[in-house]
């Protein structure tokens, strides 16, 4: 059985949701998923013990909250080479030709680049605040958790 760390930072409730919701994914493949608040952690030491590693803040003027770039480089003190890393966001505006949620993005390119973390697959999971309460906003989280778990192996 894998362990499957998601750590997030809300402040609408809406990244929380989503944070939940892909936990039950990776629960539903028989492994664990614990889901922490980033505020919550103060140590790397609490950081150890994961097989993967899913990331998620809401986007703030195209960029992550300061909150999450301080957990990122948290994670610099451990080695987390090959570990598999994803990330997610929610967000409420689309700015010109940008899709929101760039603060996913810039997560897993930072845990990939400066981590030198292995990359899920699918990329980052963006959603719209007014899909995450969906039942469509729901499976999308799920399926997340699902797939980056079976990833694991």
């Amino acid at each position: 059985m894998k362990k499957v760390l998601v750590a997030y930072l809300s402040k609408s409730g809406k990244t929380e949701m989503m944070a939940q919701y892909i936990a039950e994914g990776v629960r539903f493949t028989g492994n664990q998923a614990e889901t922490r608040k980033i505020d919550d952690i103060s140590s790397s030491h609490e950081l150890q013990g994961y097989d993967g590693f899913i990331l998620g803040a809401p986007t703030y003027y195209q960029d992550l909250p300061e909150e999450a770039k301080k957990f990122l480089e948290l994670m610099k003190t451990l080695n987390l080479n090959g570990k598999l890393a994803g990330a997610f966001a929610s967000y409420r505006h689309e700015v010109g030709y940008t899709k929101g949620g760039q603060s996913a993005d810039i997560a897993l390119d930072f845990m990939e680049d400066t981590l030198k973390m292995m990359r899920f697959e699918l990329g980052a999971l963006k959603l719209k605040d007014d899909m995450v309460d969906t039942v469509d906003g729901m499976r999308a989280c799920q399926d997340y958790g699902k797939i980056f778990a079976q990833s694991l192996y």
